[in-house]
């Protein structure tokens, strides 16, 4: 057995080297570095961008997200809470060994096995989960707690893993019994060693070098379309002067987030093209609504200012989001007035427009009690988000000018993300990108109350709670009638515009520049492929 797979392997390399002479090998340098090569570590763009060369999920999604097949052929439903899919055939992961139904159960189990996962956003999907079951080896039916008609969408972040990389018995879900898996979980560092990393993939890890770079290899067993590039490399360049500069020298054939006041440049540069395309991502604070005595706010009467909803619509009032985008984002971003595009699947047709109006502000803080302002710390990343560190600057001055305090702790997210998760930020900074394409999304994780048992509000930082606004999300979740699932969002979504527990900024727009002879498809969901890199026609 062993002997037949290494000549078929053997074999496929061979066959594909001479259907590909002209494969070669391919640079990209990365604005933001993934943090571990383990897909079910952080649900984080770059992570998720990263780990998606090697492994697969049963559903996929094109560059304008929307769901198309991945590891499964077909989906159906067969009833309000059961779910069928069916395995495409002659996948195999990297080391030959063939996909089968147990391998997506183990993934489902190792999901909810896994202390170090930050936030536990891909538990929360399998916690949706009564029973799975594999009646014969192509067909996976789910069956769950209550009606999930998002279960698709959920699952293209659920990158599918080989059983084989833990000691197991016979595979079932049974989470009593730890599935059947009688050995050690893998843990982040053991993908990170490449020694559990095996997918189904177009390629397959060679070396992972943490603020170095990330080599892959093209998998040649790959069940798909195969990659044109034999050999990809990716490198860390946080700062965007030395990303174009690299470009230009001939250093990177690809680079991600150039900065916006770069690309009239590019344009005059001959030899080189860029792409710019609208994301999804919105770029946001949260506010610490949840406690009296929040680490990084100080106001004279000791209390937690931030708890006021005055408070909270006053200092949106005092940012003006449009010079932000103008200025700081050179144009290539749109002020948000909610926390998806207009016309997105479960947003606000007419969302109320979150205003700049400074005296407004302060005299919304006077009537909260607080006429001469008080002081608070303002916390984000400075290597994440396009202009993640200036955006926070210029937000301090906005408040600063109706009379808050504000300071900036701007620090690499390396060490930022798990502060947060510890709840050590009183106005921390996030982006997301709403992977469902729908507006339930963001609800769920970041509006909805902390309910980590239950998938919900598992990065709810600020711990806001309104149970009215739960109940109508949780209506929504398990609403199948797309229309009548639609107007609950929107309700759920007024609700929270209400209450503010989170303030919008704006949304990204995602440039990618690259050498003469190449094209790329830029993607709404901000995902740097070398899948999507092709040799210009």
């Amino acid at each position: 057995m062993i002997v037949s797979r290494l000549r078929y392997a053997a074999l496929a390399t061979l066959l594909s080297a001479a259907a590909g002479a002209h494969a070669q090998p391919l640079t990209i340098a990365l604005a933001s570095e993934p943090t571990a090569m383990d897909p079910h570590y952080h649900q984080a763009t770059p992570n998720n961008a990263m780990t998606a060369h090697i492994f697969e999920t049963l559903v996929a999604q094109d560059a304008k997200m929307s769901l198309i097949p991945g590891l499964a052929s077909s989906w159906k439903t067969l009833d309000d809470n059961t779910w069928e899919f069916k395995l495409q055939d002659g996948v195999k992961f990297s080391n030959g060994e063939p996909l089968t139904p147990q391998d997506v159960v183990f993934t489902f189990c190792r999901a909810m096995n896994n202390p170090e996962s930050i936030a536990g956003s891909y538990a929360s999907v399998v916690k949706k989960f009564a029973d799975v079951q594999t009646p014969d080896d192509k067909t996976i039916v789910i069956r769950t707690h209550k009606p999930y008609p998002l279960l698709p969408n959920d699952l293209t972040r659920m990158a599918i893993l080989w059983s084989g990389i833990v000691e197991h018995g016979p595979i079932s879900f049974d989470l009593e019994k730890q599935c059947g898996v009688t050995g050690a979980w893998p843990k982040v560092v053991d993908f990170n060693h490449g020694k559990v990393t095996i997918g189904t993939g177009p390629f397959k890890l060679k070396s992972y070098v943490k603020g170095t770079g990330i080599e892959l290899e093209r998998n040649d067993l790959y069940w798909g379309e195969k990659p044109e590039w034999t050999q990809v490399k990716f490198v860390p360049v946080p700062n965007a002067g030395p990303r174009l500069t690299g470009l230009l020298a001939g250093d990177f054939d690809v680079v991600e987030s150039p900065a916006a006041r770069d690309v009239q440049r590019i344009k005059n540069t001959p030899g080189y093209g860029y792409v710019v395309t609208p994301s999804v991502r919105v770029i946001y604070f949260q506010f610490d609504v949840g406690r009296e005595n929040s680490p990084l706010v100080k106001a004279e009467d000791g209390k937690n200012p931030l708890q006021d909803v005055r408070v909270r619509r006053a200092i949106s009032m005092a940012i003006d989001r449009q010079t932000i985008v103008d200025r700081i984002m050179d144009g290539m971003a749109m002020p948000a007035n909610q926390f998806l595009p207009d016309g997105m699947f479960g947003t606000l047709p007419n969302p109320p427009k979150l205003t700049y109006d400074p005296e407004g502000a302060k005299k919304l803080l006077a009537e909260a009690g607080y006429p001469n302002g008080f002081e608070l710390t303002l916390s984000s990343t400075n290597d994440r988000y396009i202009n993640d560190g200036q955006i926070t600057q210029a937000v301090a001055q906005y408040l600063s000018r109706v009379g808050i305090k504000a300071k900036v702790d701007a620090m690499t997210r390396s060490v930022y993300f798990p502060k947060r998760a510890k709840l050590e930020f009183s106005v921390p900074m996030g982006g997301w990108s709403s992977e469902t394409g729908e507006a339930s999304s963001f609800l769920q994780y970041w509006v909805t109350s902390f309910a980590p048992e239950l998938g919900m509000g598992t990065s709810n930082y600020g711990r806001y709670s309104n149970p009215e606004l739960d109940k109508v999300f949780r209506e929504a979740v398990t609403t199948v009638d797309d229309a009548k699932r639609a107007a609950l969002l929107q309700q759920a979504l007024r609700m929270t515009l209400e209450d503010l527990p989170s303030i919008p900024l704006h949304f990204e727009s995602s440039i990618w520049a690259f050498r003469k002879g190449l094209t790329y498809e830029g993607r709404a969901d901000q995902y740097t492929l070398a899948t999507s890199v092709k040799s210009a026609k």
